[in-house]
């Protein structure tokens, strides 16, 4: 359906704006049975929800002539839950209603108070802003509702989650009875029904959200890397695709104050956003990503929301999200507005089985792949280098050409060719080397033919309390013992894993270096498995075998090591694994070492 029935000035900006036709949101607003209706309208973020509810208030706002009359009380007020969204919905309305003669007011948290009263006072037709600042000026006499004729609610449910029910209510009940009321939601849970029922009258109900849940334009992609590897593998993720735009998901604003100056350090182009930041350096941060003198946004979820970015091609969800709805709502920021976009999960291996069936309950296909190496950086690095190298130019002067002639006569084609190709490489962040997960050779039982490598004559056995049952793999223990003792892994002998520990040794020279490393980082891994304890073992594990006096012959089991707790008794063993990934325990530094 073509936008044939709007105004013209409306139809002329859309298509300016490269609008051929209506998404399956902006086309429900617009079918005849929705005119003059209040709209309960479920879509994902991304589907163009701000046009649609921005060309189905129209009637309202526009006089028959398709302009908007001199501007007063307020026709239209737009609520969003946070200062990124209601900028981001002003910004989209003012090219929308820009050739009307529309006037658009902003009134949000952070911003300076006083000239918004201002611009309100000089009159507007539409207001759009966040529930605090708005019952703010509501309350000193600064906002008038008494004209509203449609009032939006977007993202709605995200501002009852975020404890904004008082300050919608009181805004709502300013407004006229007669007003639209349309109701913007990714889902409709019985809060948001409940708060329908109050406040529309015979709403219907619009739902373009199928089966796939949004997901067809985003390909899920999850790798898996030893917990010490975060930082490392989002390097060579974001080297492996080289996005023009990527954001990249922390937990808290401590891990983006830390990864934002580690990829600053590696010499990537970033910039970060929490809740630390203020308004105006929000305001840099997604200006430069904007203007592209950065490409990479560092963020916490709750500074994220309301982001549009044109060109975010790539998610990474760096530390795992609670659950399939936050999931969906951060990769989301990609693959909008039928563009194609890339979300990556980085999971460490204790954590592979709850992603799984975190995948399999938001009903995505996610494409379980190892990290980029060198080898495919190098070949896709390769590749854009020849594209960029190749690109004719859109202007050559006559001084360019100059100094392609004195090049050519000092040094060879090929020469110059080479120094233009080691200037891009130059500018190109180092890949990170992985840890090698097949670990020191022969770990497990090292009593064969040729005994012992060398070094490993003598050594001291540890134990740590975690085994099989605890999903123990040699793939993130071994990282996990370098960090903790200050050791390589070419210093560490045999690992092996039992039902309830593991036992590894250590090179008799090494041990009391190694002792003395476990003293000091005790407990200040904050790693997902920073709770686990090493200690000296008494000698090598027993065997498997029939128990001495056993009843049966049961297999002798290991004794299990439990941490102590306060007063040195023993602390209760979860049986459900070592601490998840995204869980409090992660809440420190991504620090790989």
């Amino acid at each position: 359906m073509p936008f044939q029935t709007l105004p013209p000035l409306l139809t002329e900006a859309l298509t300016a704006r490269g609008y051929a036709a209506p998404t399956p949101v902006q086309a429900a607003v617009l079918q005849p049975e929705a005119e003059g209706r209040d709209l309960l309208v479920s879509a994902q973020t991304g589907s163009g929800k701000t046009v649609a509810f921005g060309v189905a208030m129209a009637p309202q706002l526009l006089g028959e002539s398709g302009r908007a009359d001199r501007p007063g009380a307020p026709l239209a007020l737009v609520i969003a839950p946070t200062r990124e969204l209601a900028l981001q919905v002003s910004r989209e309305l003012i090219w929308l209603y820009g050739k009307t003669g529309a006037r658009i007011a902003t009134c949000v948290g952070g911003m300076d108070a006083s000239k918004e009263r201002k611009a309100l006072s000089q009159g507007a037709h539409i207001v759009v802003g966040t529930p605090g600042r708005l019952r703010d000026h509501l309350e000193r006499g600064a906002l008038a509702l008494s004209q509203v004729k449609v009032a939006v609610l977007d993202e709605a449910d995200e501002m009852l989650d975020m404890g904004f029910r008082e300050d919608l209510e009181q805004i709502l009940d300013a407004t006229p009875e007669t007003r639209r009321t349309f109701m913007f939601s990714a889902t409709l849970p019985k809060p948001i029904v409940a708060l329908a029922k109050r406040y529309q009258r015979d709403a219907l109900r619009i739902s373009t959200v199928g089966e796939d849940r949004g997901h067809g334009d985003i390909a899920y992609q999850a790798v898996t890397v030893a917990p010490a590897d975060i930082e490392n593998a989002v390097v060579n993720l974001l080297r492996f695709h080289e996005a023009p735009t990527a954001m990249l998901f922390c937990a808290t604003r401590d891990n983006v104050r830390h990864l934002h100056a580690s990829l600053i350090e590696r010499g990537f182009d970033a910039v970060a956003l929490s809740g630390e930041h203020s308004q105006s350096e929000r305001n840099q941060a997604l200006q430069a990503l904007r203007d592209r003198r950065a490409r990479i946004c560092v963020a916490t979820d709750v500074a994220s929301r309301g982001i549009d970015l044109p060109n975010l091609s790539l998610v990474i969800h760096v530390e795992l999200p609670r659950d399939a709805e936050i999931l969906q709502h951060r990769s989301g920021r990609t693959g909008r507005a039928g563009k194609k976009g890339t979300a990556v999960l980085i999971v460490p291996y204790p954590a592979r089985r709850r992603v799984d069936g975190m995948l399999r309950g938001a009903r995505i296909n996610a494409e379980w792949l190892p990290v980029p190496g060198p080898e495919d950086i190098r070949r896709n690095d390769h590749e854009r280098l020849l594209a960029a190298l190749l690109e004719v130019p859109v202007e050559i002067d006559d001084e360019d050409r100059a100094l392609a002639q004195r090049l050519l006569a000092e040094r060879s084609p090929e020469d110059i060719a080479a120094a233009l190709v080691r200037v891009h490489r130059s500018k190109m962040p180092s890949v990170e080397e992985m840890l090698d997960n097949s670990g020191p050779p022969q770990r497990g039982d090292r009593a064969n033919a040729d005994g012992p490598r060398p070094g490993f004559e003598e050594t001291v056995w540890f134990r740590m309390d975690v085994g099989r049952r605890l999903n123990a793999d040699p793939r993130w223990l071994l990282p996990l013992i370098c960090r903790r003792g200050h050791v390589t892994k070419t210093e560490i002998g045999a690992i092996r894993i039992g039902p309830e520990e593991t036992s590894f040794e250590i090179p008799r020279a090494l041990a009391s270096r190694f002792m003395d490393a476990l003293k000091r980082t005790e407990g200040e891994d904050r790693s997902p498995e920073g709770g686990i304890r090493i200690i000296p073992a008494d000698g090598p594990p027993r065997p498997s075998g029939p128990r001495p006096g056993g009843p049966g012959g049961k297999p002798n089991r290991p004794v299990l090591v439990r941490p102590l707790g306060p007063g040195g008794a023993p602390r209760p063993h979860s049986p459900k694994g070592p601490p998840r990934a995204g869980g409090p325990a992660q809440r420190g530094k991504l620090r790989s070492a």
